[in-house]
């Protein structure tokens, strides 16, 4: 790219070296001048040529409209190589800024959406796959994250509870609560905790992060009632009401779940000043759970024999 430009650089300074000496001008002019100083008769001949005869304004034209053809080249081939030049700057810094980086994001599945699309959703939407997966937009899945972190850091960790039901998210959910502090409840969501004054186990908190809403829904449900804020996890198949923040993505998969709560954990860890040293790899974050395989092996050993009964 710096060839490119200092090429054309060079080109310029000919074609201002080659306009000065058309119109008298510059280093070169002034010397031929110095030589033989013109005598005014001189002068007046060539004054005149310049509007009487034809041959000198013609040459004089047909060299002006070169220069100026040449100059609008160059300046096209400036503008063509300035504009990729901020392209690439472009691209460097929104690789440079995203919470980690695209490959990272597209290696978790993040961006894979479900089939339906809800109306609240479909803002975030970039295609749809052949299939009918819809794609979510990666620039908009950081920021939405950068948001949630933010969010997020607003709360202590004795003010927040983390719910979410789905086997695929426990493994990072477990590890999430463990570094931050933050309450979470897998599995089961005990009824009321929340809300019920009486049991022995309420928990007033001011913020509930939901997993899935449609897995989630008695959490969602009890913080609503309460009047209090939630971080919600949407995938496309979801509808954000009563959401206060949330994060766009993939929330069926133990990949991009781990890639999501790795991000909130750091962002979290980070803006209180936690010691983040004992936050596990990208990896480990990624790796699927014994457990979660053992269903969906399950899972698939079921549907093979419902096939296999039914002559599929």
């Amino acid at each position: 790219m710096v060839d490119i430009i200092d090429n054309i650089k060079n080109e310029v300074e000919e074609i201002v070296e080659e306009a000065s000496e058309a119109l008298g001008i510059g280093e070169k002019a002034e010397k031929k001048t110095a030589k033989k100083p013109k005598k005014s008769k001189d002068i007046k001949k060539e004054a005149e040529a310049e509007s009487v005869d034809e041959k000198v304004v013609e040459s004089i034209e047909e060299k002006r409209k070169k220069l100026l053809e040449k100059a609008k080249k160059l300046g096209a081939k400036m503008d063509v190589a300035t504009s990729e030049d901020l392209k690439e700057q472009v691209k460097a810094k929104k690789k440079g800024e995203m919470l980690i980086p695209l490959e990272d994001y597209v290696k978790s599945g993040i961006y894979l959406g479900t089939r339906v699309v809800t109306p609240k959703m479909k803002q975030f939407v970039y295609r749809r796959r052949a299939d009918g997966l819809a794609i979510f937009n990666t620039d908009i899945i950081d920021e939405k994250l950068k948001e949630s972190i933010e969010f997020l850091s607003k709360f202590d960790a004795n003010q927040i509870v983390l719910v979410i039901k789905r086997p695929a998210g426990w493994k990072v959910a477990q590890m999430f609560s463990r570094l931050t502090g933050i309450r979470t409840f897998t599995k089961k969501y005990p009824a009321g905790i929340l809300t019920n004054t009486q049991l022995p186990d309420f928990f007033e908190n001011e913020l509930t992060i939901v997993g899935d809403a449609w897995l989630d829904k008695n959490a969602l449900s009890d913080t609503l009632k309460v009047n209090k804020k939630v971080l919600m996890i949407c995938d496309t198949n979801n509808f954000p009401v009563g959401a206060s923040q949330i994060v766009i993505g993939n929330n069926k998969s133990s990949k991009s779940l781990g890639v999501i709560f790795y991000i909130l954990t750091r962002g979290y860890m980070k803006a209180k000043g936690l010691d983040t040293s004992q936050i596990p790899d990208m990896d480990w974050w990624m790796e699927e759970e014994v457990e979660v395989k053992r269903e969906k092996e399950k899972k698939l050993r079921l549907g093979v024999k419902a096939g296999a009964r039914y002559g599929v």
